[in-house]
């Protein structure tokens, strides 16, 4: 009997070892999610803070003819519209001269407006002429610099005529490369 007792608890025994060995493609169960959860999040915000765009621009957006910032020189950015944007060195990808304006406005996405956004161009602006629009004018905006921002109805904050540049940057908190990032003004830049 004691035999067969021993027998039964080592046969128990390999059963179990066996049944708790995982091959390395299998993905182990956890406690909770919260790892897993943290990564998503983590991920999210990563996209939420890539501010690379398109090197497209409007048709009719005038090419500056001598800008400050030639095409292809680097600058100082002085200005910190999005974190790790100050202090940062920027690439020169495009200069343009046209009116810059800053907007307040609800995203068609829905959320919390969005007050005193930097910058959306006179050719970014529905149905805009070539007159410098006054602050408080309603407008349709035709920019998606953000998420929500195309067709949003915007109201114009302020207005400034001046060359508007897109830059490429790394920004100083680290990350990725920004890539074609819209608009930067001549006074938010500095010479190295």
């Amino acid at each position: 009997m004691k035999k067969q007792l021993f027998f039964l608890g080592l046969a128990m025994m390999i059963g179990l070892t066996g049944c708790g060995s995982k091959t390395s493609t299998e993905k182990s169960p956890t406690v909770n999610n919260e790892p897993e959860q943290e990564n998503v999040e983590h991920e999210d915000m990563e996209m939420e803070m890539n501010h690379s765009g398109s090197s497209e621009v409007p048709a009719d957006l005038k090419v500056a003819e001598n800008p400050t910032f030639k095409v292809g020189s680097e600058a100082i950015i002085k200005t910190n519209h999005m974190q790790g944007m100050e202090g940062a060195v920027a690439t020169i990808v495009g200069a343009y001269d046209t009116t810059a304006y800053a907007i307040s406005y609800t995203p068609v996405t829905g959320g919390e407006r969005v007050e005193n956004h930097k910058w959306v161009i006179q050719e970014e602006i529905k149905d805009a002429d070539d007159k410098t629009l006054e602050p408080g004018t309603e407008v349709t905006v035709e920019a998606d610099h953000m998420k929500g921002m195309n067709e949003a109805v915007a109201e114009i904050d302020s207005a400034e005529k001046t060359t508007v540049y897109m830059i490429d940057y790394t920004p100083t908190t680290g990350g990725e490369e920004v890539t074609n990032h819209k608009w930067v003004t001549e006074s938010e830049l500095s010479a190295q």
